[in-house]
């Protein structure tokens, strides 16, 4: 019995020790906030509803419909992910501002996200456009994601893997 209390109390111990504090949210962006504008487009675009004529392009051979997007989270998920605010990547962009954009571009071949432009016309958001290349010995893919808030987005992408022939991608959503 005594046996089976010390183990108790020193398993209780341990995991009594082994709690860790919630880390805070750093809310001290440095960049544009890639991730929160869409995050807000997402809400917005959820509660319009609005139709979308979707074009999607595959190497050349296209098809187009009029659809309703069910879930904006995944259609925007491309323009979530070049969320140029990661910890790894702070100070790494050359940023430039004025009352009419905001420009971000990098040079270093550990990041994806190469070139950033937000146009503005009084401090509201009328385009985003982001550069994403990536490449090794394999591998090599170039993304242009384009967004005009309540208009359209375009995703280009083409990609080229050796030994394999190259392809490319184009979805143009206009609403």
């Amino acid at each position: 019995m005594n046996k089976k209390l010390i183990l108790f109390v020193f398993a209780f111990g341990l995991l009594a020790c082994n709690q860790r504090e919630e880390s805070k949210a750093n809310t001290d962006l440095l960049y544009f906030d890639v991730k929160g504008y869409f995050a807000n487009e997402i809400i917005r675009l959820n509660k319009l509803n609005p139709q979308v004529i979707k074009q999607v392009i595959v190497n050349g051979t296209s098809e187009t419909k009029t659809v309703k997007i069910a879930d904006w989270t995944k259609e925007f998920d491309v323009f979530i992910n070049a969320d140029i605010n990661k910890a790894s990547w702070k100070g790494s962009f050359k940023a430039e501002s004025n009352s009419e954009s905001e420009h971000y571009t990098s040079s270093s071949k550990k990041i994806p996200v190469k070139n950033m432009l937000v146009s503005k016309v009084d401090d509201k958001v009328k385009k985003i456009e982001i550069i994403i290349a990536n490449k090794n010995i394999l591998y090599t893919s170039g993304d242009t994601l384009t967004y005009y808030p309540d208009s359209l987005y375009h995703i280009n992408k083409h990609q080229k893997i050796k030994l394999l022939s190259a392809k490319s991608y184009q979805i143009i959503g206009r609403f």
